[in-house]
C-alpha cells in the first residue's frame, strides 16, 4: 500500500521513474525526428525540466493505479489518457508561468489543442499509461532490493 512506503523506497521509484521517462522520450525523439527530417543519425532529446515531471510517477501514477487496477482495460486506458493529458498541461503551464517558456510547444501542430497538449497524443498517453502499469508493478519489487544495496 502507497501509505506504508518508506521514504527511500518511494526516493528510489522517483529517481526510476526519472530514468526511465528520460529514456523513453530520447527514444521516442530520436526515432520520430529521425523519419520526419530524414536524419538517421537518431538524436534523441529530453528537458532537465522532465526528470521531476517523470519521477513525480511516484505520487500520481501508483496510487491511482492502486485505484483502478481491477477496473476494465478501456476504462484505464481512457483514464491514463486524460490523467497524462492533464499533467502534461498542466506541468507545461506551470513551466512557462516560471521560465516563460515551455520545453514543449505544439502550437504548431495541427492537432494542437493548445501550445501544452495535443488530440493525437491521446492514444499515444493510453497506451503508455497501460505500459506503466507493469512498470509500477516492477518497480514495487525492486525498489526494496535496491534500498538494500544502500
Amino acid at each position: 500500500m502507497y501509505t506504508n512506503l518508506r521514504l527511500g523506497e518511494i526516493l528510489i521509484r522517483f529517481v526510476l521513474y526519472g530514468i526511465l521517462g528520460f529514456c523513453v522520450e530520447i527514444v521516442y525523439t530520436a526515432i520520430i525526428d529521425s523519419f520526419k527530417n530524414k536524419d538517421w543519425r537518431l538524436a534523441g532529446t529530453t528537458y532537465l525540466w522532465m526528470f521531476p515531471i517523470y519521477g513525480l510517477s511516484v505520487f500520481l501514477f501508483e496510487p491511482v493505479h492502486d485505484i483502478v487496477r481491477e477496473l476494465h482495460l478501456l476504462i484505464r486506458f481512457w483514464a491514463w489518457s486524460l490523467g497524462i493529458t492533464f499533467v502534461e498541461f498542466f506541468t507545461g503551464w506551470m513551466i512557462k508561468k516560471m521560465t516563460g517558456l515551455c520545453p514543449w510547444d505544439y502550437s504548431k501542430s495541427r492537432f494542437a489543442i493548445n501550445e501544452y497538449i495535443r488530440w493525437d497524443y491521446f492514444p499515444l498517453w493510453g497506451t503508455f499509461g497501460l505500459l506503466l502499469e507493469f512498470v509500477h508493478d516492477f518497480f514495487v519489487l525492486l525498489s526494496p532490493a535496491i534500498l538494500k544495496l544502500f
